[in-house]
């Protein structure tokens, strides 16, 4: 895997956890480090593009507001994080996460602390499947006298 999908894939992370699933990956790392605000975070709104079925044709769904942030550590290494919703200081301490992952070996704590909230976003995406397909109904029609 490239380095530049590893790093989509743990900002996708980032993006997707909460705001104390961030801090206690943080908090495995020491003191916050130091850290200039290139980008502070700020507030805006993105849209949402839906398919019908899932793989239709496109459509748009509607807005949503997303934080963004950009962080530059004192070692040089900038952080970019994106957040739904209007949480500046989780977007600021994503951003500073992800600075800190680049600089981090495969088996660094940062790292095995981010696949751990990845397997749990997984579990939960799954459970909200299997919820899904409970109630799912197979219709059918009869034909009488044909």
């Amino acid at each position: 895997m490239t380095q530049t999908a590893r790093r989509q894939q743990w900002m996708a992370v980032l993006a997707r956890a909460s705001h104390r699933e961030i801090e206690a990956l943080l908090a495995q790392a020491g003191p916050l480090p130091g850290h200039e605000l290139l980008k502070a975070p700020e507030t805006g709104t993105v849209m949402v593009e839906g398919r019908a079925g899932g793989a239709g044709r496109r459509f748009n769904l509607g807005e949503v507001t997303v934080t963004r942030c950009v962080v530059r550590l004192e070692n040089g290494a900038m952080g970019f994080s994106y957040a739904l919703g209007r949480d500046g200081a989780k977007a600021r301490l994503a951003a500073v996460a992800e600075a800190l992952l680049q600089g981090e070996d495969e088996a660094g704590p940062l790292r095995s602390g981010v696949a751990a909230i990845a397997k749990g976003q997984q579990a939960a995406r799954e459970l909200a499947s299997r919820k899904a397909a409970a109630t799912k109904v197979d219709f059918f029609t009869l034909v009488r006298g044909a």
